[in-house]
């Protein structure tokens, strides 16, 4: 098992190879040990290596690292998610840009039933701390896991007013996890590992670098079943966050402000061009997504000649190809969002076409 996670983290150190060269080597070479065991004639028989990544890939110095890394991880208690593994977010796996390794630190189950991504300006108004404050407040009762990515001014606000109505929360890092950027939030950090985590893709040693963070917001919109925007201006890292949820089907619900306001102007204009729905609270975020309704359908029998809409076929259609598939994977493969794929799901199984199993996954009858 040490071995796997060497390699693991290995294959991250190698220079200039990201998740999809990464995921292409371990298919064509049969596993992630046979990848630093292939010769430079093999390693080049692989779509995309020419002869300088394949002279990286067989430089010793990435496995060294990985050692190294180790340790730390060991000393801190940090584990290596794998995209192969269990552990790894189901919510991840169906984007191919998505990290194939995640460093983990915090008690949280990654894979919990219902996530919220809560983002916005570093520089909120009194009245954005207000929303946010009470975002929190009335999603507590839905057992929500809040995730956002530790940053000044909308996101540590709601990380801290997760710890202390007792929601888990997930801070997504942009450097490594041997420091807490900014400094000053080394507290809630710590006080989110008793009930939430701290997530990067990076090692250790990373620093937190301008271009780390539009990466890092594709992990916190991947995570998410919804994205909350509650304050920000028409550019910057909330509204690329933003871009990502809606690309990933995601569902996404911006705040109004008054017009005059410039950590409006991103909310409104998400809102009208359709990139995302207004919201005035928690109550509505639960019903948009169907979480104010526990009920579970009942048993019925399956019939031969149900008539079933055309996004009703396409779900069948996905499960006959997927048997087992996550909500995620048909709500990415469809082009759906989670709201109305889960009202679709919800049909299916009034019609005894399907079934739900354990971890949100579904299959057919």
């Amino acid at each position: 098992m040490e071995n796997d996670v060497l390699y693991q983290v290995a294959i991250t150190m190698i220079p200039k190879v990201g998740a999809v060269t990464a995921r292409n080597l371990i298919s064509y070479c049969g596993g992630l040990e046979a990848v630093f065991r292939a010769s430079k004639k093999e390693l080049m028989r692989v779509p995309g290596i020419g002869a300088q990544l394949a002279k990286n890939i067989l430089d010793s110095s990435a496995l060294q690292q990985a050692e190294k890394e180790l340790l730390f991880m060991e000393r801190q208690g940090i584990q290596a998610l794998f995209y192969l593994d269990k552990a790894y977010p189901d919510r991840l796996r169906p984007y191919p840009d998505s990290p194939i390794l995640l460093y983990y630190k915090g008690a949280e189950d990654l894979n919990s039933l219902r996530t919220v991504a809560v983002i916005g300006t570093r520089k909120p108004s009194p009245y954005g701390v207000h929303l946010c404050e009470e975002l929190i407040e009335g999603l507590a009762p839905y057992g929500a896991t809040i995730i956002s990515g530790l940053a000044y001014g909308i996101d540590v606000t709601a990380h801290r007013k997760s710890v202390e109505v007792g929601l888990p929360t997930l801070g997504v890092l942009a450097h490594g996890l041997c420091r807490i950027y900014p400094a000053v939030h080394r507290s809630i950090a710590r006080q989110m590992l008793d009930k939430g985590g701290l997530l990067t893709e990076y090692p250790s040693e990373e620093e937190p670098l301008r271009e780390h963070f539009p990466m890092r917001n594709r992990i916190v919109a991947g995570l998410c079943d919804a994205l909350v925007v509650v304050e920000t201006g028409k550019g910057g890292g909330s509204i690329i966050t933003a871009n990502f949820a809606n690309e990933y089907n995601k569902d996404v619900f911006a705040f109004p402000g008054r017009v005059s306001d410039v950590h409006a102007r991103g909310g409104h204009h998400l809102i009208k061009s359709h990139r995302a729905a207004l919201i005035e609270n928690a109550e509505d975020l639960a019903y948009i997504m169907g979480w104010g309704e526990e009920h579970q359908p009942k048993a019925v029998q399956q019939q031969l000649f149900v008539e079933l809409s055309p996004d009703e076929k396409l779900i069948v259609d996905l499960l006959r190809q997927h048997e087992g598939a996550s909500i995620d994977k048909l709500t990415y493969e469809s082009r759906m969002t989670g709201s109305f794929m889960a009202a679709v799901l919800l049909n299916l199984e009034f019609k005894g076409i399907i079934r739900s199993l354990p971890g949100k996954r579904y299959m057919l009858l």
